[in-house]
């Protein structure tokens, strides 16, 4: 074998796992598409252009040490590499695809750990394939790369705390927002409000005061969103929307939208991971132990790939896919790993304290995941809702056969961008459960790679690391 341990994604998760494997003498590489360690939400945390200033927020600041700590941790960097095929071999352990900038190669592992994070929920409305509308969280990443922010007026629309996580960034910037747009629908308090008590003795409520305060002396907020849509001819001009009834109309350049994340699921499912449709979090997560093994020995899932619950919550995942694989392949130094398991553990408890009212509260309105037939659902190949639910009335068996008739999920995103709105729209088409209709089926490759790449595909050399 290559290594002990291949870990895809060097966010949090993939960050802390590293860590605690070296410290247990493992032998690690970890394969990431970015150019520097820190993943979405540590993004460009060690050399961005405002790492070190205080614009945005504690927590960012946080994850400073972890990626110092990383990269003195001994683990295999690869940097802007992409793991597009993991096989399983059958002596046991898996070769790992990955597409470098210059070239492919073949890593074998031992065990393999999915860290790549979280995607943003799919928003398809009216308008929202024009320039001038994006998600929240690309805003964010240019925000924290390359201290870029929009020109022009700008509406924030959607739910969820990275909405106002964003808005009290864009204050701290010195950005007024046109408006920020609140879809979180009034009845979602009602199933939150049992979850009340957890949220309230959690880190998140003295966190998620503090940012409401600062997002709503900066901004101006509408709430009781039921309606949106994005106009212009070919380039965004305005928002309009529908509020606690009455119609409204904001001009603006830019509107970024976001109802929350979902796992990354595309290069779990193409390996034959079996996964669930969660009701609550209304996303497929994969089917897992307690210390983050899926149902194919040696391969972990772990970090909001595994479920949303946030940075330190992925942090302490990663740690305990870390420990179980130490103590499989070190049975002998497992009382010795006792003490950073059980304060994984209390850290894990700690973080998910309070998620089931934040997962309650900003559960999204269904007509914002499941659009009118005129809206555009899959995007790379320019499929409506219309036109799929057409498919579906003349019997249509599933959403396979819809990507296979009408080509939505066949194009360069392999289904991200619009897999779960198949599935939902599906699911209310027939009337049965998402569950029951699954996902669009997903092969390797499970990025763009080219057929050079794929020809030349080479064993790994250690001198590759970054």
């Amino acid at each position: 074998m290559t290594c002990d341990l291949l870990i895809v994604g060097a966010g949090p998760a993939g960050m802390a796992a590293a860590i605690a494997a070296r410290r247990a003498g493992l032998s690690v590489v970890v394969a990431d598409e970015n150019p520097a360690a820190g993943g979405q939400v540590y993004r460009a945390v060690m050399d961005g252009p405002l790492a070190k200033e205080d614009r945005l927020g504690a927590d960012y600041r946080a994850g400073r040490p972890l990626a110092e700590a990383f990269a003195a941790c001994g683990a295999q960097h690869l940097c802007r590499t992409t793991v597009f095929m993991i096989e399983r071999q059958d002596a046991g352990g898996f070769t790992v695809s990955l597409a470098m900038p210059d070239r492919a190669c073949l890593i074998e592992a031992g065990h393999v750990m999915i860290a790549s994070g979280a995607l943003e929920r799919p928003f398809p409305i009216p308008g929202w394939t024009l320039p001038g509308v994006m998600t929240a969280g690309a805003a964010q990443t240019l925000l924290k790369t390359s201290a870029i922010v929009p020109e022009g007026p700008t509406v924030l629309a959607g739910c969820g705390p990275l909405l106002y996580l964003l808005a009290a960034q864009y204050a701290q910037a010195g950005i007024k927002l046109a408006a920020i747009l609140d879809t979180t629908p009034r009845g979602n308090w009602l199933g939150a409000l049992p979850h009340l008590p957890g949220f309230l003795a959690s880190p998140y409520l003295f966190k998620g005061l503090k940012l409401l305060h600062e997002a709503l002396s900066a901004h101006r907020l509408i709430r009781n969103v039921s309606a949106l849509e994005a106009k212009g001819e070919n380039q965004l001009s305005s928002v309009e929307a529908v509020a606690g009834g009455r119609r409204i109309t904001i001009p603006a350049a830019t509107l970024l939208l976001h109802q929350g994340v979902v796992p990354q699921i595309n290069l779990a499912m193409a390996s034959g991971v079996s996964h669930l449709w969660n009701k609550v979090r209304l996303a497929f997560e994969p089917s897992l132990s307690a210390a983050g093994e899926t149902d194919i020995r040696g391969l972990f899932i772990t970090g909001d790939s595994a479920g949303i619950a946030g940075a330190e919550a992925a942090a302490a995942r990663g740690i305990l896919g870390a420990l179980a694989i130490a103590d499989r392949i070190d049975p002998a130094g497992t009382a010795a790993r006792q003490g950073q398991r059980r304060d994984a553990v209390a850290r894990l408890n700690r973080a998910q304290r309070g998620r089931a009212f934040l997962d309650a509260l900003c559960r999204p309105a269904s007509q914002f995941r499941i659009p009118a037939d005129d809206v555009i659902v899959c995007r790379c190949e320019d499929v409506a809702a219309g036109d799929l639910r057409r498919l579906i009335r003349q019997g249509a068996q599933g959403p396979n056969q819809l990507k296979v008739f009408s080509r939505a999920g066949m194009g360069p995103c392999q289904g991200r961008s619009c897999g779960l709105t198949l599935t939902e729209l599906f699911a209310e088409q027939s009337g049965h459960s998402a569950q029951a209709i699954g996902h669009l089926r997903l092969r390797a490759p499970v990025k763009p790679v080219t057929v050079g790449q794929m020809a030349g595909l080479e064993p790994y050399r250690s001198e590759d690391a970054g």
